[in-house]
């Protein structure tokens, strides 16, 4: 279903002759559009536009390409209630939101809309096209607003703070007289630097600890040949994702029950995602060898100019070496990719091993925004309200026990 959205605002720029006046004027008159589409539908049409569209979106998110999407509906499903928004401008795809709706908001049992989001999902922020973010919120906005199966409000996860979308939303919020509110923050580790890999390490790491590195690469070294190696056109995937699979099972994730393997369908998405990256170009899989033994495996995800650090495992037998730190030092090289500027860790907040290796930090946030009505705003403004108190009365108990 076509939902007609308010037209965007025309371009940022001033522009001063008559000629550049008549090309605003044709922007500002073209329809924009919200169309709500069955995912596993539209993925088969919209691949070619959706991938375009990730090449040129304002923030590069690759949780949220076509690919990925791909390996966890086929492998995880979705829910009821999970709709893809399509958001055109003059017939040309502007932006895509994965909608589902949320049955909690916290410990209240609220629906709202939530962007969809699943636990191998490390960043929540839509696909944009650069220069629509206020356009493209817009448009979801007054879709949302008009929708009968849109309950009381939005909530969105994991969304990079103050970035081109979050400031769209806030905007376009902000235009309708509601506010943007940030509920929850949290920082990760980030690596981005404009030095050499090796600069890098040595300003970031104090010497007596890059002697202890040392001391543990060369101790490892003593029990045979140690090497780095990277998934190359002609390696096996198959086999490189037995390799982490079995490696990570082996640990502490096997023993809790965590480990991708121990489910078969988070293990069919891990092969399936890995699959849709490398042939989208986005994939790099890092391994630290002992002779032919993998000892720590590392999958990253590119989506230039950014990149995600999605997962990684090491032998726990070899644990007295670090082997998951020197691995990460072999990750460092990605400082020298000209296509790379960034790479999220994706790791919880304060990270030991990541904190110490990345100096970089990423704000990480929950946003909320009401939709219009006067039943909606109540529901939103009981749930802010109980929010609120909840954070005031867990500082209160804090200062009392301090």
């Amino acid at each position: 279903m076509a939902i007609p959205a308010a037209d965007s605002a025309g371009p940022s720029a001033r522009l001063h002759d008559a000629a550049a006046g008549t090309i605003a004027s044709a922007l500002a008159q073209e329809t924009t559009t919200v169309t709500v589409r069955d995912p596993a539908e539209a993925l088969v049409g919209l691949e070619p536009e959706w991938a375009a569209l990730a090449d040129d979106a304002a923030e590069p998110n690759c949780f949220a390409e076509s690919w990925f999407v791909a390996a966890s509906l086929d492998a995880l499903g979705a829910d009821e209630g999970v709709r893809l928004l399509e958001v055109r401008r003059g017939g040309r795809l502007i932006g895509i939101f994965m909608s589902a709706i949320g049955a909690d908001y916290g410990r209240t049992p609220v629906r709202h809309v939530a962007n969809w989001w699943h636990h191998n999902m490390f960043l929540g922020i839509p696909l944009v096209r650069r220069g629509e973010e206020q356009g493209f919120w817009t448009a979801l906005l007054d879709a949302l607003d008009g929708a009968a199966w849109a309950p009381n409000f939005i909530h969105l996860r994991d969304i990079s703070e103050n970035g081109p979308v979050h400031r769209g939303l806030a905007a376009a919020a902000a235009a309708r007289g509601r506010s943007c509110a940030t509920v929850h923050r949290e920082v990760r580790a980030l690596l981005a630097s404009d030095l050499e890999p090796q600069a890098y390490y040595e300003r970031q790491v104090r010497p007596k600890k890059r002697k202890e590195i040392r001391r543990l690469r060369s101790r490892l070294g003593e029990l045979g040949p140690v090497r780095a190696r990277t998934l190359g056109d002609g390696d096996d995937l198959e086999s490189w994702c037995d390799a982490f699979l079995a490696l990570e099972q082996a640990g502490w994730k096997g023993e809790a029950g965590s480990a991708l393997a121990c489910d078969p369908r988070k293990e069919a998405f891990f092969r399936a995602a890995v699959a849709g990256a490398r042939t989208r170009g986005r994939l790099h899989f890092l391994r630290l060898d002992l002779g032919e033994h993998p000892i720590a495996m590392l999958v990253n995800f590119l989506a230039p100019p950014g990149s995600f650090s999605f997962k990684t495992a090491f032998d726990e037998d070899y644990a007295r070496f670090s082997p998951g730190v020197l691995v990460q030092l072999e990750n460092l090289a990605v400082l020298d990719r000209a296509d790379i500027g960034w790479m999220d860790s994706c790791a919880a907040e304060n990270h030991p091993m990541i904190d110490s290796l990345w100096s970089g930090r990423r704000g990480i946030v929950r946003v909320t925004v009401r939709l219009s009505g006067p039943r909606r705003g109540l529901v939103h403004f009981i749930c802010r309200s109980l929010e609120i108190a909840s954070r005031a009365a867990r500082r209160l108990a804090g200062k009392e026990q301090a």
